[in-house]
């Protein structure tokens, strides 16, 4: 049969490959040299980012749990003329602040797409209290280190995002009561020796931006280098790719870590209480009083225990409400 064009092009090509591959040493060439590759980190990442924006030996002290006394509740759709929750009302919506990457908390549900957790359910609440109806709701999801500024910017009607009552916050916004209390703690891969925070000096550790919790790792005994990110679904990865050797926030957020990852634990005390509150805009102190009411229902009615058995039951155990403060 004789040869096409082609083939007899391929056969020389071949040939000549061949002989060039005889006069040479005879060693492989090697076209790239990898010698080893970084896994890619997180959009955002900070080595040892500032603590706080301002100094918080200004901020006055106080009791950072008590918050103003419920008033009178209205009904639902019947909101007073004048007041924050008739602006509300009157829009059609409540927009909230929160986040969709904190597993059991605020997260986005991938098989309906819906956000859904212990704080979104705090949210429907406080939607079910001005309109009769929990699905009025415009979501707004931010990082930690957004949460005052959407408030004080007025982006935002409230913040329920695992945020954590401070007088230095205090000084900028509004808290309602406090309707859960967290702890700090440390997460670290199932195989590590570490046991505590006292076993993490000079390491790297991940935390949020904008959170207390890297406040707090600096004011431990053996300091580690904290590494910040916007996200903490960003701290996960980092831990599973071994760019940092713990994790250390809320023990909340870390059972969610944990139930998502068999391979990551938690280790060691709480070595902090973090009292959970809604964040308000300063000015809005009718909807302070207001929030205070809808918690004070949800926890008379068996709201919260319901939620908190949905979400949290399995990774904390057995918990009440806690016990509502007033400054006035």
């Amino acid at each position: 049969m004789r040869q096409a064009p082609m083939e007899k092009l391929a056969g020389l090509v071949m040939v000549l490959l061949l002989a060039a591959g005889c006069a040479s040493s005879g060693k492989p060439v090697d076209l790239a040299t990898v010698t080893s590759v970084d896994e890619p980190q997180p959009v955002g990442v900070e080595i040892n980012p500032p603590t706080t924006s301002g100094a918080a030996s200004q901020v006055p002290q106080c009791d950072p749990t008590a918050s103003l006394r419920p008033g009178t509740q209205p009904q639902p759709g019947a909101m007073p003329a004048g007041s924050t929750m008739r602006a509300i009302q009157d829009r059609g919506r409540l927009i909230a602040g929160v986040d969709q990457n904190t597993f059991l908390f605020g997260f986005r549900n991938p098989t309906s797409n819906a956000l859904e957790g212990f704080d979104i359910d705090r949210v429907r609440d406080v939607a079910a209290a001005i309109f009769g109806d929990p699905n009025k709701v415009q979501y707004k999801v931010i990082t930690s280190a957004e949460r005052i500024d959407a408030l004080k910017k007025g982006e935002v009607d409230i913040v329920v995002r695992t945020m954590t009552a401070t007088c230095e916050r205090w000084a900028d916004i509004n808290f309602s009561t406090t309707y859960y209390v967290a702890g700090q703690r440390v997460a670290v891969d199932r195989s590590s020796a570490i046991t505590g925070i006292d076993q993490l000096g000079g390491k790297r550790v991940c935390a949020a931006k904008g959170s207390t919790s890297i406040a707090k790792l600096r004011q431990s005994a053996a300091p580690p280098e904290v590494v910040a990110v916007d996200n903490w679904s960003d701290c996960l990865v980092m831990l599973q790719q071994g760019q940092v050797v713990a994790v250390s926030t809320d023990d909340t957020i870390l059972a969610g870590m944990v139930a998502q990852d068999p391979n990551v634990k938690m280790v060691g005390p709480r070595f902090t209480d973090e009292p959970y509150g809604i964040g308000i805009p300063k000015q809005n102190q009718d909807m302070v009083r207001f929030v205070n009411g809808v918690l004070e229902r949800s926890t008379a009615n068996g709201s919260w225990a319901t939620s908190y058995g949905k979400w949290l039951a399995q990774a904390g155990g057995a918990a009440t409400p806690p016990v509502a403060r007033y400054r006035d």
